[in-house]
């Protein structure tokens, strides 16, 4: 992913979560709507989570040292992966706790015109907002289907940005129908039920956020497409001969480790083997150049070994 295309992503969605989180929230002052001040809290938390992966992304940035010699990459899984647990808990509880005060003891929404003005301005908000996080994952998302582009993305910032962008304008409609349908009714528990309705929205996308980051917190290899040219690169047909086996870590969204067995000539000297390998490591990371910790060891190929 690129790193500014993320960044840029992030800004949009924070400048615009921080203009809806005010506007809510003077509407639940003057209209009494829970269904505003359930969604003035979600997006107050989902600027939180951008200042979070705006953080991650800075703290990912740091050199290795002595004590992690691998870097900080992994600073960005774990602050993505804190910005799931932050929708559950501040976003969706709290969604579903006042929806469920509002259905239990439901009152009339006043002064009606300051929640539907706030919700049409925050779906134009949100909508350029989503536009600039679909526009930055075009960029790098291929052929690949959203649901495979979220599942299979190394750098967890886009999809972050995505799912939460599409919560926030499917809970602004959801809000928009309960306070619809409770002015029109004039019966408060719809806007209760509304606010009900986006506390499980947003409980299940954090679900969704944290198994995905789990999943590369715990570590994940590269992509088929970069497996593929890791092992073509590392074979010259001379001195290597083939990838015995091989082994690869994200260990940052833009940083990845290859660990391989190859198979040499049996009759090659140690400085011909020696060549080989750099030879290697250099074809490999200009395939792939995200490759940047490269360890390969030389054997002579056995069919039994290949199953190692």
């Amino acid at each position: 992913m690129s790193a500014s295309g993320g960044t840029r992503a992030i800004v949009a969605a924070l400048a615009a979560n921080l203009a809806i989180a005010v506007a809510k929230f003077v509407a639940f002052v003057f209209s009494g709507s829970s269904s505003m001040l359930a969604e003035s809290v979600h997006s107050l938390a989902d600027s939180g989570n951008q200042g979070l992966l705006l953080l991650g992304g800075k703290k990912a940035q740091r050199e290795a040292t002595p004590q992690h010699p691998f870097g900080y990459g992994r600073e960005r899984y774990i602050y993505a992966f804190l910005v799931s647990i932050v929708l559950f808990t501040v976003g969706g509880m709290f969604a579903i706790y006042e929806g469920y005060e509002k259905v239990k003891n439901p009152h009339p929404i006043e002064a009606w015109y300051w929640p539907i003005g706030v919700l049409l301005f925050a779906i134009i908000a949100e909508s350029f907002s989503f536009r600039t996080a679909i526009k930055e994952s075009n960029e790098i998302r291929g052929s690949l289907s959203w649901p495979q582009f979220i599942k299979r993305a190394k750098a967890p910032e886009l999809p972050v940005v995505l799912l939460e962008d599409l919560g926030a304008l499917v809970g602004l409609v959801l809000a928009l129908g309960g306070v619809g349908i409770a002015l029109i009714t004039g019966n408060g528990v719809w806007d209760g039920i509304g606010t009900l309705c986006i506390g499980t929205l947003l409980l299940v996308i954090a679900v969704v956020l944290a198994a995905e980051t789990k999943s590369l917190l715990l570590g994940e290899a590269a992509g088929p497409e970069d497996v593929e040219k890791i092992m073509a690169a590392a074979v010259d047909g001379d001195t290597v001969t083939r990838v015995i086996h091989m082994r690869t870590l994200h260990l940052g969204p833009e940083e990845l480790l290859v660990a391989a067995k190859i198979a040499v000539q049996h009759d090659n000297t140690a400085t011909e083997v020696a060549d080989a390998i750099n030879a290697a490591e250099a074809r490999i990371r200009e395939a792939v150049p995200i490759a940047r910790v490269i360890y390969l060891e030389p054997d002579i190929y056995k069919a039994e070994a290949a199953k190692g």
